[in-house]
C-alpha cells in the first residue's frame, strides 16, 4: 500500500493557537513549575522558555533535570475549562482537508485529550485515521527522529508516502532528513531548502498538492 499519508501538526497549523490557547499553556507551565520546583514567576517563566528552547518542549528538560512525571504534568498544563470559547475554528477548514485524497494523522506534541478535545471543536475529527499525541512518540516531541520513526511502524507506511503540513521549520527539517515531503505553513518570505512547499494557511493546502 503506498497512498498518501498527511502527517498534520495540530497547533498554528490546522487552527491559530496564538490568541487564546499558546498564552494560556504558557501560563499553566510557568505556574507548574513554580509549585514543583519551587520557583518565583521569573525564574520559572525563564526555565520554561530555555528548556523549550532548547529541547523543542518544556517537558522534555523537565523528565531530563528534575525527573518530572511526564503525565502528571501534561495533564496539569493542557486544562481549559473554556476551551470552546478560545479554540478559533475556520468553517472552511473541513472541505480543504476532505479535498486531500489519502490518509490523515495528526502528529502533535500536545497530549491526547487535548489533540482530540481540539479537533472535535474544529469539527474534522471524523476526517483522521489517528492522533499520534506526545504520549505515543514516549514523550520524544518533534523535532526528535524517534517520535516520527515510531509513528511510521505503528502504521506500517514509509516516510516517502508522507507530507508532513507543520508550522515549525525545524520539525520539517527532521522530517525532510526522513524522505517526508514537506510543507510549512508560514507567513514567512523565504522558505528554507528543505521545505518542499510553503503556504500561508492551511486552506491553501488543495490547491499546493500538484507541487508535492
Amino acid at each position: 500500500m503506498n497512498e498518501r499519508v498527511w502527517l498534520f501538526d495540530l497547533d498554528n497549523t490546522l487552527h491559530n493557537a496564538t490568541p487564546h490557547i499558546f498564552p494560556h499553556i504558557n501560563r499553566s507551565m510557568t505556574a507548574y513549575l513554580q509549585e514543583h520546583l519551587q520557583l518565583d514567576e521569573e525564574a520559572a517563566n525563564a526555565l520554561r522558555v530555555d528548556y523549550w528552547q532548547r529541547y523543542g518542549a518544556t517537558l522534555t528538560g523537565l523528565m531530563k533535570h528534575h525527573g518530572t512525571d511526564p503525565d502528571h504534568f501534561l495533564w496539569h498544563t493542557h486544562q481549559f475549562p473554556e476551551l470552546g470559547k478560545m479554540v478559533v475554528r475556520e468553517p472552511r477548514l473541513r472541505h480543504a482537508l476532505k479535498n486531500l485524497a489519502g490518509s490523515k494523522i495528526v502528529f502533535s506534541n500536545a497530549p491526547i485529550h487535548y489533540a482530540q478535545a481540539v479537533l472535535e471543536l474544529l469539527r474534522v475529527d471524523d476526517l483522521f485515521d489517528d492522533v499520534f499525541s506526545i504520549e505515543h512518540s514516549r514523550y520524544m516531541p518533534k523535532p526528535q527522529t524517534a517520535g516520527f520513526r515510531r509513528l511510521l511502524r505503528k502504521h506500517h507506511i514509509k516516510a516517502a508516502q508522507c507530507v508532513m503540513v507543520e508550522d515549525s521549520a525545524e520539525n520539517l527539517k527532521t522530517a525532510k532528513r526522513l524522505g517526508m515531503r514537506t510543507v510549512w505553513v508560514s507567513d514567512a518570505l523565504r522558505a528554507p531548502s528543505f521545505v518542499d512547499v510553503k503556504i500561508r494557511d492551511v486552506l491553501e493546502l488543495p490547491r499546493a498538492v500538484s507541487k508535492l
